[in-house]
Formats: C-alpha cells, sequence, structure tokens
C-alpha cells in the first residue's frame, strides 16, 4: 500500500509531536521526500527508529505497556473464552474479539484508551459486510492444508490464541503457524511476548527477523518466507500488515480496526469499524 501525501505528512507529525530536534526532524523529511514508490509506512517508521537510534540511543520504551495489556487480556481469558464456546459460532466470535484486539495500537492511535478498548466488547457479532468474506475465509480453510496467522499488538495476541483455539477445533487438519515481529518495535508483539501468554502452545511460532511493524517479504527471514509462501491460508492482523502485504500478488485475509483518516477514507467507514478484507 503505497503512502499517499497525506499519510507522510501524518507520519512526519508524528515524529514533530515527539520532539522539536532540527537535525532529527531533517533526516525524517528527507527520509519521506525521497522515499521509493513502493514503499510502506512500517517501512519508513522502520528507517525513522534507525535514525531516533542516532541521535537519542534506544527509541521508547513499551515492555511495560506490553506486558499490561497482556496481563489484562489474560485476566479476561477465561470468561472470554466461554463467551466464545456458547456462542452459535465460535469461531466467529472468536475472530471478531480477534479483531477488537487490534484497537491496542502505540503506533496508529494518538491515544489508547482502555475504557474504549473494553466498550468495544459490548459488540462481537459479526457485520453483514464481513459474512461473505468469512463464508469465503471457511471454504479456504477446508480445502487447505496450512495456516499462518501473522500477528500485530500485544494484548491482542491473547485473543489471538483464543482464535487459533477455534480454528484448531472447527478445521483439526490444518497445521496452524503464527508470524511475530523479530525485534523491539512499539507494542508489536515479538517471539518473547507470544511465549508468555502460551501462543506456542497452539500455533508454530516464526519471526519476521527485524524491529519491523508490517510484514516486508524482502526483509523476511528464509524460515519466514517458506512460512509465507507454503501456507494455503493467510490472515494478517493490523494496519501495518494491510499496509505492507496489500498489493503484492498473493491471496491474503485482513483483520484489522480502521484507526487512522487513510483507512477511513479508504474503506469508506466511521473510525474503530471493524474491516475482514480478502485480497
Amino acid at each position: 500500500m503505497r503512502i499517499s501525501e497525506s499519510c507522510a505528512e501524518c507520519l512526519y507529525d508524528k515524529q514533530r509531536n515527539k520532539t522539536n530536534h532540527a537535525a532529527y526532524l531533517a533526516e525524517i523529511k528527507a527520509l519521506l521526500d525521497n522515499r521509493g514508490e513502493e514503499d510502506t509506512s512500517p517501512y519508513m517508521v522502520y528507517l525513522f527508529h534507525k535514525v531516533h537510534v542516532k541521535y537519542f540511543g534506544k527509541d521508547a520504551d513499551y515492555k511495560d505497556i506490553k506486558k499490561q495489556y497482556n496481563d489484562l487480556i489474560l485476566s479476561m481469558e477465561q470468561d472470554l473464552r466461554r463467551e466464545i464456546e456458547k456462542s452459535t459460532d465460535p469461531l466467529a466470535k472468536a475472530l471478531i474479539m480477534s479483531r477488537i484486539g487490534n484497537y491496542i495500537d502505540f503506533g496508529a492511535m494518538n491515544h489508547v484508551n482502555q475504557d474504549e478498548f473494553m466498550a468495544l466488547f459490548a459488540d462481537t457479532e459479526m457485520s453483514d459486510r464481513d459474512i461473505p468474506v468469512y463464508e469465503s475465509f471457511l471454504k479456504n480453510c477446508e480445502a487447505g492444508k496450512s495456516f499462518l496467522l501473522i500477528c500485530d499488538n500485544c494484548g491482542e495476541i491473547v485473543l489471538d490464541k483464543l482464535l487459533i483455539e477455534q480454528l484448531r477445533k472447527r478445521f483439526p487438519h490444518l497445521a496452524v503457524r503464527a508470524m511475530v515481529r523479530g525485534k523491539e518495535v512499539l507494542n508489536d508483539a515479538t517471539m518473547e511476548d507470544a511465549c508468555y501468554i502460551g501462543l506456542e502452545k497452539v500455533a508454530e511460532l516464526y519471526s519476521n527477523g527485524d524491529a519491523v511493524a508490517g510484514t516486508i517479504y524482502g526483509m523476511l527471514p528464509v524460515e519466514a518466507k517458506r512460512a509465507l509462501e507454503e501456507s494455503d491460508v493467510i490472515l494478517a492482523k493490523g494496519q501495518g500488515n494491510y499496509e505492507s502485504m496489500s498489493g503484492q500478488g498473493r491471496h491474503v485475509f485482513y483483520a484489522f480496526l480502521c484507526k487512522c483518516d487513510l483507512f477511513t477514507s479508504r474503506f469508506q467507514v466511521p473510525k474503530l469499524t471493524g474491516m475482514f478484507v480478502e485480497e
């Protein structure tokens, strides 16, 4: 997904809101002004991180925030699992809850509000817009042999675990894999975070290899490329994965909340609308 001028302005403004360091901002602006046609927002943030380290040392530490939200959803896990299992379609219910978890995004969101997040659980029904995509998703899972979930944020990954549990119950023939970030970036989930919440118990885990808040094929380790290429069904979570993977010629299902003007405009929906998209 190419970077529009409005998206570039937003990326710059986020950096300007962090600091007024002239030399740092000049390098950020140069990166944006000289971006390639295929460069995506996650890749630009990856480059920004390198400039940030150059001027300020390590970037912001999200470890406490990641643990906070992982622990929050872990404390809800049993209740959510019971709600999922008593529904008429547990997989659909788990998918919607997993998508709600995409709210916990300290990159796209200007402010993450725990009360606002919790309020989203008041509606865990699949919308009419979602149903045709969900039906296609089910058909692909039935016909396929392997499934890859490309994860996004901490907290959200606990809900992803509940989704995978239901996927394995409904399609026990599927070999299930999950991919996380290779290094610390924002509040995105790494291998350490995934193991903390027990994701390795329900899926074979892979790393995207670097501190990239997305999935950029050319930057993936060999094992991750193989997992992506060999998976019959791919579900990618979050705006960053959509931005970095869409338009690459792959058959991918995407689940995310529209959290910024670029996405609400692209899909013509209000902010925080959940999307389930098949490409």
